[in-house]
């Protein structure tokens, strides 16, 4: 209350402050003296303001009045829709400009690798049925063959011989069989339809032969190491003996001699081995008529447990020859 008084003062004080009289009308009386007319002193100075007394406290809030929100109006009805305007003209297509590719920015350091995990028990499996095989495509239509060129003269050189087998190493212990797992084999499906076959092309005419090379003495061209007391041959010179067999067709002229070292200790035993080559090499394709036995090569390089096969387009250059 006291403040609000004080703040009517003041604003009083500043409005007589604003608004002076005019020097006609005013008249300045000094206490306890008699009044002059006709002399106004100057304004006194405006003293500075009171100290703001303190607040008072703050009312409480009345509770919240009670609202009633009223009822909804009626929805009006529709106005008619009004007619579409004409379409506008399509505008052309804007022009698309691919953008420059942007740089590829540089690969991060590798991070590092983590332990590998322990690998898990293996589980069970069965084996699934076979799917049905789908139809063949059909066969296209094979193109005319070319005409083949004349053959000129051409003889294929020897294979160079082949190094001493080294002797076989002692056989290691067989492991136990491990428990055979139970199987379920699927069904086989039906299979399909062959395609039609295509039109074989025209052969070519056949161009002339050539005139065959000559190898005038026996050249050493493959060599079979036989195991200690044994005439058997193993897969290895099996797919030698195949090896020269294949050579020899591609070239009819030449004829084998087959040369196995003569131990006198045991003479049967290296009539053994050689036939078996001989033998070998006439189930492999060789005619009868181009192997022969003898000693056809130097006696001095002869070895134990080893024979060898030579090459020649006629009867070459033969020491002891024994056609059989």
């Amino acid at each position: 209350m006291k403040r609000a008084i004080f703040l009517a003062a003041i604003a009083v004080s500043a409005v007589a402050c604003s608004s002076p009289q005019p020097a006609t009308q005013a008249t300045y009386n000094p206490p306890n003296q008699p009044q002059q007319a006709g002399v106004v002193g100057p304004a006194g100075y405006t003293g500075p303001a009171g100290p703001a007394g303190p607040q008072g406290p703050v009312g409480q809030t009345g509770a919240a009045g009670y609202g009633t929100t009223g009822p909804a109006g009626a929805t009006g009805p529709s106005g008619p829709a009004g007619p579409q305007g004409a379409t506008g003209a399509e505008g052309p297509s804007g022009a698309v400009v691919a953008g420059a590719r942007g740089e590829t920015g540089a690969a991060g350091p590798a991070g590092a690798q983590g332990a590998a995990g322990q690998t898990g028990a293996q589980g069970y499996s069965t084996s699934g049925p076979a799917g049905p095989t789908g139809p063949a495509g059909p066969v296209g239509a094979q193109g005319p063959t070319g005409q083949m060129g004349s053959k000129g003269a051409t003889l294929v050189g020897p294979t160079g011989p082949v190094g001493s087998t080294g002797s076989a190493g002692s056989q290691g212990v067989s492991g136990p069989t491990g428990e055979r797992g139970s199987v379920t084999a699927g069904g086989i499906g039906g299979t399909g339809r062959s395609g039609a076959q295509g039109v074989a092309g025209s052969t070519g005419p056949t161009g002339p032969q050539g005139a065959v090379g000559i190898v005038g003495q026996w050249t050493s061209y493959r060599t079979i190491n036989f195991d200690y007391g044994r005439a058997d041959l193993s897969e290895s010179d099996k797919r030698t003996i195949s090896e020269i067999a294949a050579y020899m067709a591609k070239n009819p002229s030449l004829q084998a001699g087959i040369d196995g070292f003569q131990d006198p200790n045991n003479q049967k035993l290296s009539d053994l081995r050689t036939g078996t080559v001989r033998d070998a090499l006439i189930e492999a394709g060789v005619p009868s008529y181009k192997v022969q036995i003898g000693a056809f090569g130097d006696q001095r390089l002869s070895e134990d447990r080893r024979v060898e096969v030579l090459l020649s387009t006629g009867s070459g250059q033969s020491q002891s020859m024994m056609p059989q």
